[in-house]
């Protein structure tokens, strides 16, 4: 690779300046007494002393996750039940076993933490079939315990939207599917995604001793807001609701439009698609249709809990050289041939480094005033709170009641806080 860094080399960027942006902060301050009490009073009708729970836990990085899934398996014990977790993350990984039990370690989900095994294995079984002839999959060594629980947070999915987006249906569906379930659901592409992923949650509640979902719903500060013990019985009516508290409750940038969107990380604990589309409003697919207008994205790093999967890197104008070298292409491309959505896997125009990425981003951003583009820079698409504003929305974020300037004017191209490795 060999960037014309020098057709850049003029290219003056911004000072920038810190800005807070305030959304509703309401969150459980004790989560684990909260959650421990709720799972210690939910009936979990029909689980017996020594029978085997098998919990499903995802890819995703819930606020609390490791805390969430000891204090389930730590319930289970106490009832006299016999819990081991299955990873429940569809084709991530790799659609490896291996890679999905790697990817629990890294968001700190480990048998240590959780106090009991985690069994890894991409087999499933068949339990029907939909009306469209879509078959309908489970993990084999779920199906194989004697009932399934799982933890999930409920939010607005980044390539569709309808009545249960990302939550318990589509952990139902795709999550515990494992890869060739996956790709069964996603087989007909995004536009059917929405009633598709709710048909087989019902074959499965019809078919699978599901005995609990533990939903969450996170503010638009990356805790956790509410936390609810689903009994079989009522995940598909009360999943809806969930949705529309959790769609209150996105994080997203406040300025609007914008001549560049600098992200400094982006990575699948970030969003499924490792950029957020409510926050970034760039879209793999036409099913999604986010506010914000951003006439160039940059992506500076991938997260090291990503495992190399750039899921999503598509979506951006411009990358790093340094990020383009953690690119596992395996992981990468697995992920979007089991979606079917091959956008998010282009690669952008690979920069140099982060200034030179900075740079071009400006040059070709035609904004209205040359000398006075409007960027945002963010550390990712889960944690905008604290972000920087290019000199020219200081005046606008100075006039809002939901922005407040937190100093002055940095070093070019300014800094977000950073959101995690």
């Amino acid at each position: 690779m060999d960037f014309p860094i020098d057709l850049v080399a003029d290219v003056a960027l911004p000072a920038m300046v810190p800005v807070r942006q305030h959304f509703d902060a309401t969150r459980i301050e004790d989560v684990a007494g909260e959650v421990a009490r709720l799972l210690a009073e939910a009936p979990m009708a029909g689980l017996l002393p020594g029978q085997s729970v098998a919990l499903g836990v995802g890819s995703r990085g819930m606020a609390a996750l490791p805390t969430l899934v000891a204090l389930t398996v730590a319930e289970l014990k106490r009832r006299g039940a016999a819990p081991f977790i299955v990873p429940a993350m569809g084709s991530h990984g790799g659609a490896t076993a291996t890679g999905q039990t790697a990817i629990l370690a890294g968001l700190g989900v480990s048998e240590e933490s959780a106090g009991c095994p985690i069994r890894s294995d991409m087999d499933v079984v068949e339990l029907g079939r939909l009306p469209n002839g879509l078959p309908v999959l489970i993990d084999r060594l779920a199906m194989g315990a004697d009932h399934i629980a799982f933890i999930n947070r409920v939010k607005p999915h980044t390539s569709y939207s309808g009545s249960h987006e990302s939550g318990l249906a589509k952990m139902l569906a795709i999550g515990l599917a494992n890869h060739k379930g996956a790709e069964s659901c996603h087989a007909q592409g995004f536009g059917k995604m929405a009633q598709n992923v709710v048909a087989m949650a019902k074959v499965k509640l019809e078919a699978a001793p599901i005995l609990f979902g533990l939903a969450t719903v996170e503010n638009a500060y990356d805790a956790v807001r509410h936390v609810e013990v689903v009994a079989a019985a009522d995940m598909i009516a009360r999943e809806p609701a969930l949705l529309a508290m959790a769609r209150d409750n996105m994080p997203k940038i406040l300025f609007n439009p914008l001549d560049v969107l600098i992200v400094e990380r982006m990575g699948k604990e970030y969003s499924g698609t490792g950029i957020d589309p409510h926050v970034t409003g760039r879209a793999g697919t036409p099913f999604v249709k986010p506010a914000l207008a951003a006439t160039k994205v940059v992506v500076l790093d991938l997260s090291l809990k990503s495992g190399g999967n750039a899921t999503g890197l598509g979506l951006a104008d411009f990358c790093t050289k340094a990020l383009f070298d953690k690119i596992d292409f395996r992981a990468f491309y697995a992920n979007h041939l089991t979606s079917t959505v091959t956008t998010g896997a282009k690669i952008p125009m690979i920069c140099a480094d982060e200034a030179t990425a900075l740079k071009a981003a400006i040059k070709t951003c035609n904004a209205a005033d040359p000398a006075r583009p409007r960027v945002v820079r963010i550390a990712n698409t889960l944690h905008v709170g604290e972000i920087m504003v290019s000199e020219a929305l200081v005046d606008e974020a100075r006039a809002r009641d939901d922005t407040s300037l937190l100093g002055v004017a940095a070093g070019e191209g300014g800094s977000a806080p950073r959101g995690g490795a």
